[in-house]
Order: structure tokens, then C-alpha cells, then sequence
């Protein structure tokens, strides 16, 4: 045992039991010693997770492929109740906004053989895969349509008259089934992401985006369409608004506080108006009555209400992406929930067996 000068100036030790003793909580089992609260924070304050690479025009990409898919379903409704101007202009609308569509999704990927690659393959478990399948079935069948109502005048009589009579229901039918897949496909590609609020969301954005989607096409039908073909879509637009303001109300919220970037910033503008304009144009749309311009005027609200609905998921969902405590907040609430269950905070499922259980175990 060495020695030193400063030996004497040191306190004396506690004498030792032969029993190692855990050291208490705290610093050096100080009872005085505090911890400050932690905060959510990351490595030299940068986002846990990447925001997604999609500019604006992705989010006119959901909106579009909405009203694309609402206005297929009303096409197909109106042919198949005989009314051949609501028919012509839902067809055409929904051809229209799916080549908008498609133009945003070129603009933002950059190049159009990009779009090309991804019909390369059909990947099942891949939304954007099983997506660019659906926006293709949709795009062949909403063509047609919209080719054929077009070139009516020009088929009326002969071997193309026939093939006409019979390639308009098909047409139609094609539209109809593979609308609500491309009014959905986006929401479940937004939720597959690592994005915060997008992936917290998955149970009603779905649902959400059908009943935006719907409310668009019929608001696209209402200003377009005299009132004397319009009673049907009247009523489906009020039924579409109510559905999406009661999904809108369910997502905020199950997300509760993981639902905060909906109430902040643009997202917070354009959700706000998306509830007033979604609320406005479904009971204006109930109310219309044969008024063309208050028709019109609620389908207008219909159609820029669902514009507002995407715009504000998207700017939601990047605001989540930017900020740390939308990441470490439901990590820690799904770990303490796992906890509580007798499962380890990596463990996928089950608990320890105990017990008779443990005995029966092979």
C-alpha cells in the first residue's frame, strides 16, 4: 500500500462489512442530487427520421388521383341510370384529372421513363408497386370511356356501332373497380413511410381519402352538370362530406397529441378549411335543390375542401418528419405498453411461459 503527504487531509473511510453495497439512485447516492427532465432531442439537433423526397406536386398527385377516382364512380353511376351528360362529363373529368395526375407524378420524379420503370415489375407487398398498377388499370378504362363518348356520334351504326354498345358497360365497370383502390392505394403508401403522423395514421387515412376523393368527384359532376341530372350525386356529395369529416374527427383523434402538426403552421390553415369547406358544400350540395349555381357553387366547395384534406396531411406529415419528439413519443408509449404486458421492448409478441406452461413446454 503506497503512501502520500496528503493522506492525513482525507476523511476517513466507512469501515466494510465484506458485503458489496448497490449503489442508490442518484449521483454517487446523493439524495439531493436531481436529474433534469429529459428533453426529445437528437444528435446535434437533426430529425431522426428523413422527411420523405416528394415536393408539392405529389400532394396535387393525391388530390388528383382522388378526383379521378370520385369521378369514375359518378360516370359509372350515371351510365348506368341513364343519364347521358352527367355520364359525359364525369368520363371526361375523370380522364382529365388522372392525366393531371400523371403529369405531377412525372414532374416530381424528373424524368418520364422513371414512371415507365416502376410498371417493370408487380410486387405485391410494395404500395408504390401494387399503386402504379391500380393508376394504370384506372388510366386504360377511363381512356376508353372517355374515347367513346367522344367518337358516339361516329359509332351508332355498323361493326364499330356493335363493338361500341359492348366496350361502353366494360368500360364503365373498369372504372368503377379500380376507383376506390386508387382513391385508397395512397393513403397506405403514405402510411407505409417512417414518417410520424402518416404511419400513426393508417386506420383512418384510408378512409379519409376515399370519402375526400368521392366528395371531389361529386363536386366536379355538381359544377359541371345541369341540376335536372344531379339529384343522385347531390345526395352521395352530403353522404362523402359527412364521411370524411367524421373520419377527419377520428383520426385527430386516435393520434391525440401525436396529431399536434395538423393544428400548427400551413397544415393547421389548410385543415381548418378543409372542415369548413368539406361541412359547407355537403350541406349546400343536401340543400341545392334544382338551383344550378347554389349546386355548383357547393360542388366547387366539395372539390377545393378535398384539395385542402390533402394539402394538409402532407404538410402535416413533413412537419412530423422535422421534429424529434413525433419519433421518440410513440416509441416509448408502444415500449411502456409492451412493458406493462410482460414483453420486452424488442420483443415481437408472447411472454416468457411461467408456470404449468413452462413444464408443458417442449
Amino acid at each position: 500500500m503506497t503512501t502520500s503527504p496528503f493522506d492525513a487531509d482525507r476523511p476517513p473511510k466507512p469501515p466494510r462489512d465484506g458485503r458489496r453495497r448497490r449503489r442508490r439512485a442518484g449521483r454517487r447516492g446523493d439524495p439531493n442530487a436531481t436529474v433534469p427532465d429529459a428533453e426529445f432531442r437528437s444528435y446535434y439537433g437533426r430529425p431522426i427520421v428523413k422527411q420523405a423526397p416528394w415536393g408539392h406536386e405529389i400532394a396535387y398527385y393525391l388530390f388528383l388521383g382522388g378526383l379521378a377516382a370520385g369521378s369514375g364512380l359518378v360516370g359509372a353511376g350515371a351510365h348506368l341510370t341513364g343519364r347521358p351528360t352527367l355520364r359525359r362529363n364525369a368520363r371526361l373529368g375523370a380522364l382529365a384529372s388522372v392525366g393531371l395526375g400523371g403529369v405531377a407524378l412525372i414532374a416530381d420524379l424528373g424524368r418520364p421513363e422513371r414512371a415507365l420503370n416502376m410498371m417493370r415489375t408487380a410486387k405485391l407487398t410494395s404500395p408504390m408497386s401494387v399503386g402504379s398498377w391500380i393508376l394504370a388499370g384506372f388510366g386504360t378504362f377511363a381512356g376508353a370511356a372517355a374515347v367513346l363518348e367522344v367518337a358516339r356520334p361516329l359509332l351508332r351504326d355498323g361493326v364499330l356501332g356493335r363493338v361500341a354498345r359492348v366496350a361502353d358497360p366494360l368500360a364503365s365497370a373498369g372504372s368503377a373497380f379500380f376507383a376506390p383502390p386508387l382513391a385508397a392505394y395512397t393513403a397506405v403508401l403514405l402510411s407505409d413511410t417512417a414518417t410520424p403522423l402518416w404511419h400513426e395514421s393508417h386506420r383512418e387515412l384510408p378512409f379519409l381519402f376515399v370519402s375526400s376523393g368521392l366528395g371531389a368527384g361529386c363536386g366536379l359532376s355538381l359544377v359541371t352538370t345541369a341540376a335536372s341530372e344531379t339529384a343522385p350525386v347531390r345526395a352521395l356529395a352530403a353522404v362523402a362530406a359527412a364521411s370524411e369529416l367524421v373520419a377527419d374527427h377520428l383520426l385527430e383523434r386516435r393520434l391525440g397529441e401525436e396529431g399536434q402538426p395538423l393544428r400548427q403552421g400551413h397544415a393547421h390553415r389548410y385543415h381548418a378549411a378543409a372542415r369548413l369547406l368539406t361541412a359547407g358544400g355537403g350541406v349546400g350540395a343536401l340543400l341545392s335543390g334544382r338551383s344550378r349555381a347554389l349546386g355548383a357553387l357547393a360542388g366547387a366547395m366539395l372539390v377545393a375542401g378535398s384539395f385542402c384534406t390533402r394539402m394538409a396531411v402532407f404538410e402535416a406529415g413533413q412537419a412530423s418528419a422535422s421534429d424529434p419528439i413525433y419519433t421518440v413519443r410513440p416509441q416509448r408509449r408502444r415500449a411502456d405498453a409492451k412493458a406493462a404486458a410482460g414483453q420486452g421492448a424488442t420483443q415481437p409478441g408472447g411472454e416468457w411461459p411461467t408456470g404449468r406452461a413452462r413444464e408443458q413446454a417442449p
